[in-house]
């Protein structure tokens, strides 16, 4: 299936110069959702997977279908202040400023196997902090997976370390 296809670009979207893809298009076909959630499952299962973590707010669209369809637990990382029990937080550098993730301290433990799910790899800087918070409560991030690439912003380069796979690649 080409899911490229299925994703909508709109041009100047926040802001003149941004070429924006919206996955609502695609979530909303079933078929092309459903092939995506397989696709990224099946690139997972032989990895031995203990928990899926997914990024606020898309990563939940994404990551909660792949854990799943593995058959495995389901983890949030989200923004300051949204998660009610203690939280271990991470700070990290946007193109235009900070941002900061947060997962509970209890949600992972010495040794679990995770892989991180999001819809879009852009500069990779959401991920290598949501990988940081994982690392710094004794997991291991065994992949991270993404339905689309922005191959331009290189956030590959920034995850040289992991194993990044992805559905859909843009390059400009």
């Amino acid at each position: 299936m080409d899911l490229k296809s299925k994703i909508r670009v709109i041009e100047g979207f926040p802001m003149e110069g941004i070429s924006f893809k919206d996955i609502t298009t695609l979530t909303k076909d079933k078929e092309a959702y459903k092939y995506a959630i397989e696709k990224i499952v099946a690139d997972l299962r032989e990895r031995d997977v203990d928990y899926i973590v997914g990024p606020e707010a898309r990563g939940f669209i994404f990551g909660a279908a792949v854990a799943y369809g593995l058959g495995v637990g389901f983890i949030p990382v989200r923004k300051p202040g949204k998660l009610p029990a203690e939280t271990a937080s991470n700070k990290y550098e946007l193109e235009y400023g900070t941002n900061t993730l947060e997962i509970h301290v209890d949600a992972i433990k010495e040794g679990d196997r995770v892989a991180i799910v999001d819809d879009l790899l852009a500069t990779g800087g959401t991920v290598l902090s949501a990988a940081k918070l994982v690392e710094s409560l004794g997991g291991q991030v065994v992949a991270m997976e993404f339905v689309i690439e922005l191959e331009d912003l290189k956030g590959r380069e920034k995850l040289k370390d992991y194993y990044v796979n992805t559905l859909v690649k843009y390059d400009k």
